[in-house]
């Protein structure tokens, strides 16, 4: 894998999951929960900006992060699959983001101690804000599975939903595997919640191959840029 793929995979996964967690605003469970999944969305938003920015220049064709984002199709996007699937709740979007912040916070401390002096600066600003969004998650995660019955088994569902999703995060950095399931573990302990079983492992987000939920995600996205291409506000 190139420098520009491996970075246009970080910002990719960034840039699909802000727009999945900006599609939350006005549906949070509370109103501070909306105003959270805001800020969680722009932090996101905020490193893939810079990512797909660095990614343009590695590449060296002239794109900059709005053709990135904007200009590309699906099968060109580079996101691992955990990051478009539709949150078909609440508990799904708190799953996801669980295991994202979690894979996001030891990847980007990785990345912040590499060599390269331009995405270490990138990666030790985002590890920061991961922290935080693993809080978050972990805080609403606790407090579903160990809540009533009911939040209890939406959660347990959401989890066994967003699974398998998991293991293509770790594909490209294995070392990382043993933290991130640590964390990942005590987290679902103390929530009251089991981890499945590992079996199917979908994968091929990385090499362009992705589920239908991509497209209608960036034709959303994109259909602004797309009616008005070269517009200035």
């Amino acid at each position: 894998m190139s420098g520009f793929e491996f970075v246009l995979g970080l910002g990719d996964d960034a840039l699909v999951a802000a727009q999945r967690l900006a599609q939350w605003c006005a549906r949070a469970p509370e109103l501070e929960e909306d105003v959270a999944l805001a800020n969680i969305a722009l932090d996101q938003l905020g490193a893939a900006r810079l990512l797909l920015g660095y990614a343009g220049e590695l590449e060296g064709e002239g794109r900059d992060e709005d053709a990135l984002a904007y200009l590309r199709t699906d099968r060109e996007y580079r996101n691992v699959l955990l990051v478009e699937l539709p949150d078909r709740d609440f508990a799904v979007l708190m799953a996801k983001l669980l295991f994202l912040s979690a894979w996001q916070r030891l990847r980007y401390e990785d990345l912040a101690a590499g060599d390269d002096e331009r995405l270490a600066g990138i990666a030790a600003k985002a590890v920061k804000e991961s922290a935080y969004h693993l809080d978050h998650s972990a805080l609403w995660t606790v407090r579903l599975g160990d809540g009533t019955d009911e939040s209890h088994a939406r959660m347990q569902r959401a989890v066994d939903e967003v699974w398998p999703y998991t293991h293509e995060l770790l594909a490209e950095a294995p070392h990382l595997r043993a933290n991130w399931l640590s964390t990942v573990d005590g987290v679902l302990a103390e929530a009251t919640l089991r981890r499945p079983d590992d079996g199917w492992r979908p994968g091929g987000g990385r090499d362009g191959r992705h589920t239908e939920a991509l497209s209608y995600l960036l034709a959303e996205m994109q259909v602004l840029h797309r009616a008005y291409p070269g517009a200035r506000w």
